[in-house]
Parts: C-alpha cells; structure tokens; sequence
C-alpha cells in the first residue's frame, strides 16, 4: 500500500505544477528574474520557519543520524544535497533565459522532452531496468517531441539544456535518502538562495508593492515549489527515477489543456495527436498499475522489481 502513497506523491507533484501558469500569468507584467529571486527567498524563508518551528525533534534526529554515518556517506549526502542545488538553480535560470529569450514554447517542449531524458539518465546512471512495454512508451513519447518541434532546430536545442538539467536533478536525488526530504528540500533552497543573493542588488527591480504580486507569489511557494518539490523528492523515496519522469508529462498536458479551455489558445492537429500521444505513452508505462488485476498490491512489488 506504501507504494501506492509514492505514485500518488508524484501525480499530485506533477499536477500541482501543471496549474503553474495560473498564478503566474496574473503578474507577467513583472519581470522573470525577480520572481525568481522573491520565489526562492520566500521559499527559503517559509521551509526554515517551518521547521525550526515544527520540526526540531526531526532536524535533531537527522543530525544525529549524519554525524554517525561513516565519512563516505557523509561526503555522498553533502556532494548529493548541494549538487542537487545548484543543478536546481541552473535549471531555474535556464528556463527563465529560454522563455525571456528564445521562445516560450522552447520552454514548454522542455518539460516534454525531460522525462525521455530523465529515463534515459536513469537507465545509464543508475541502472533501472526498463521492460519492453516501458521502452515503447518512451519511443511513442519521444516521437510526439518530435512532432511538437517540426521546424524549430534552435528550440529544440535550447528545450534540451532545461530538460537535462531537471532530468539530472531528479536522477542525483534518487539515491539522496540517508535524511528527510524536508530538511533537504530546506538546505537546497537556502543553498540557492545564498548563491543568488549577490545578484538580487544588480539584477533586480524595484521592490513590488501590489498586493496582488504577493498573493500569487504566496501561491507560487506554496503550491507551486516546497508543495510539489516535497511530494518529487519523496516520491522518489519509492520510485525509480523513470517511473517519476515519465508521471511528469501530467504537467504539460494540464498546461496544454488549460491553454485550450482556460486561456483560449488556438491549437492545430499535430498538438492534439502529440499529447494525445504522450497520454497514451504514461498509460502504457504505468499499465501494471492501471490494469493490474485483483491483488494490485501483489502487481506494485512485482513491478518494483521488474524495474
């Protein structure tokens, strides 16, 4: 039943993060960096309350629990946490470059081609297996990127740069277990709040006063980073890192709906067939556990170790 919670973690992660555009696009008249810069110090900032005001039985246990780990552990934990950090904090910059920049759909086809990737890191990195049924389902999503970036080379190029940063991300966290996902998710974000603070004087605009900036923006850290960014990495406390890359295609295509239904976007018929196509592939993937028949717990130990 346990694996179950890791499944739901990852959807309600990916699902939270499709609604992204919501919040944003109400103060899309400010600048992209200083969102970033006030997401990341807000975020810094509401994590650390939260713990040191919730949690200090747990920040103690785990410090406990890393000052005996031996000397190996120790520097694999630190080299883990932080790497992850900063991997987290190009691949905000990244996107924030690309969709300034290079195009927006550039942007949206990373998060397309991020679980391929994710999949592939895995598979070489980290060794997870993937079965034949689960190799289709990566060959049918990564023919409908394909479809999606007919003509557009520079996007495509551009596209891979954010999507393997996050893949990359997402597969160095894999293995980062040894203390709990909060107190990380809480040390990587200070991290990267310390390593942009230098640039908030030069790079940054006037200080926001409307009151709407902070609604969203509270909305933003809530749901749209500690929420989503604690449900992946627990996730992935349960998950392989493909099976948490593939559930990633749930954020665009709740983009691509919400462009349609909400925003009135016009789209044509490869858009259609493409996501279509990536609905399929996640159902593909996942089919032992969609299908699975009477003991569906049975069927989630047996995928675990196919996997």
């Amino acid at each position: 039943m346990k694996k179950y919670n890791y499944y739901l973690a990852a959807f309600f992660a990916f699902f939270l993060w499709g609604f992204f555009s919501l919040a944003l696009k109400p103060i899309s008249s400010y600048p992209s960096l200083d969102i970033m810069f006030y997401r990341v110090f807000f975020s810094a900032i509401v994590l650390t309350v939260i713990n040191l005001s919730f949690r200090k039985k747990v920040i103690k246990k785990n410090w406990m629990d890393f000052t005996t780990l031996p000397k190996e552990k120790k520097r694999k934990v630190v080299l883990l946490t932080l790497s992850g950090s900063i991997v987290l904090a190009c691949n905000w910059f990244i996107f924030i470059y690309v969709v300034n920049h290079v195009s927006v759909k550039a942007g949206s086809l990373a998060y397309l081609i991020c679980p391929i990737l994710t999949t592939v890191f895995a598979y070489f990195l980290l060794r997870e297996k993937l079965n034949k049924w689960k190799w289709i389902a990566v060959g049918i999503s990564a023919f409908s990127c394909v479809l999606l970036s007919r003509n557009h080379f520079q996007d495509i190029f551009y596209s891979f740069v954010v999507a393997s940063s996050f893949a990359l991300y997402l597969v160095s966290q894999r293995n980062n277990n040894e203390i709990d996902k909060f107190v990380i998710l809480n040390i990587q974000l200070l991290f990267i709040a310390l390593l942009i603070l230098p640039f908030y004087p030069n790079y940054s605009g006037s200080i926001p006063t409307e009151a709407l900036f902070y609604t969203c923006l509270f909305c933003i850290v809530l749901f749209f980073t500690i929420v989503p960014l604690f449900l992946n990495l627990y996730a992935l406390k349960g998950l392989d890192s493909s099976t948490v890359g593939i559930l990633m295609y749930i954020n665009p295509i709740i983009n691509f709906s919400l462009a349609i239904f909400y925003f009135g976007e016009e789209v044509n018929l490869i858009q259609i067939v493409s996501y279509s196509l990536i609905l399929i592939s996640i159902v593909i993937f996942n089919k032992k556990i969609i299908f699975g028949k009477k003991n569906k717990t049975k069927t989630i130990v047996q995928d675990s170790k196919s996997n």
